[in-house]
């Protein structure tokens, strides 16, 4: 889906700077029989006594160090993901007026970063000439050097710098993502309750982000993600009582397709994920989707049409446009209600 997003319509800085709450953001309620615009907080009275919202445990890290270069330019460097060798998927970006990653990078290349720690890049990952698998020699962990060294990564449409605490969410447990999964930034303590006291479960998986940073129609990164046991019972025992699996972002929608059978039953897994929803893979569990406002040709785009369908999201995105809402991850939200499906014979809840 490609359409034209005006400037005016970037979030430039958190709510909480534009005098609201987080979960004072605006809602569009998407459903086939039409749209109703609400408050973040009103998302209890949409949804039923009996389904399940599953939320994404994922912190996010400061993930921006700036650095420079063996001949004096200075960088900024946006670690991405913690491989299973000990090294990092990194990308390097100019320090000043970056639309994208510098283009003369080269194997073998060290990059300097804050108090000595050199950042040595290894191979493009996957060939790809924006990433790189990259040996970063610290003292104790990455995660502690970036969280006192690094900052949150931020585009230009972000004013200022906010705080690593803007860039978390009510849910954030686990230290792993390099962007906001954002999706779940408007829920607050109070809220949580109110669905709960509403007969609305909620449930956790893990989805550890990359840099959102795709060009357009680069397929989404490979992802660590972890479906506890816990949760895929409760998926389970909900789908067999009638209730609605409403995933909170594509991070948690991608970590339960990846572990759903073809009849839409969820076993517990961990791991890496590769999954790419769209056209040739429909969702198969989740029946309802809690988004912020993705980006013209974004891959994401594809992800919310194997939820909602295409005519779903392009009716919500339209207006969206037409009232004003807000994007990117300050922004507004979108709850996205398709007609049910039920695929294959469910199984009995274990």
């Amino acid at each position: 889906m490609i359409f034209d997003l005006p400037d005016e319509l970037s979030a430039g800085e958190p709510p909480e700077q534009r005098g609201l709450a987080r979960d004072q953001v605006r809602l569009l309620v998407a459903r086939p029989g039409g749209t109703e615009h609400a408050h973040f907080a009103d998302l209890a009275g949409f949804l039923a006594p009996g389904d399940l919202v599953v939320v994404n445990t994922s912190a996010t890290l400061a993930a921006a160090v700036d650095g420079t270069r063996s001949d004096g330019r200075e960088v900024t460097v946006h670690f991405s993901t913690a491989l299973d060798d000990g090294t990092w998927l990194v990308e390097v970006r100019p320090r000043i007026d970056a639309t994208g990653p510098v283009p003369d990078a080269v194997a073998g290349e060290r990059i300097g970063l804050a108090i000595g720690v050199g950042l040595t890049l290894l191979a493009p990952y996957r060939g790809s000439d924006r990433l790189w698998s990259a040996d970063v020699a610290v003292e104790g962990d990455v995660e502690t050097y970036l969280a006192r060294y690094g900052r949150p990564i931020t585009y230009s449409y972000v004013r200022d710098r906010p705080p690593i605490d803007a860039y978390q969410t009510v849910f954030a447990r686990d230290p792993g993502s390099a962007e906001m999964p954002s999706a779940g930034r408007p829920f607050t303590a109070e809220l949580v309750t109110s669905l709960v006291s509403a007969g609305v479960g909620v449930a956790p998986i893990t989805l550890h982000t990359g840099v959102s940073s795709l060009e357009e129609g680069e397929p989404p990164l490979r992802e660590r993600y972890r479906v506890p046991s816990s949760t895929a019972r409760l998926v389970n025992l909900t789908r067999a009582s009638g209730g609605r699996i409403v995933a909170v972002g594509t991070t948690v929608t991608r970590a339960l397709e990846t572990v759903a059978h073809v009849d839409g039953w969820v076993a517990a897994a961990s791991g890496w994920t590769d999954l790419v929803l769209g056209p040739r893979r429909r969702a198969r569990v989740v029946d309802g989707l809690i988004t912020g406002w993705h980006a013209p040709g974004a891959s994401h785009l594809l992800l919310l049409e194997s939820v909602a369908g295409a005519d779903l999201v392009a009716s919500a995105y339209q207006e969206a446009l037409a009232e004003g809402y807000l994007w990117h991850e300050f922004g507004d939200s979108c709850l996205l209600l398709p007609e049910r499906r039920r695929l294959g014979v469910q199984r009995a809840a274990a």
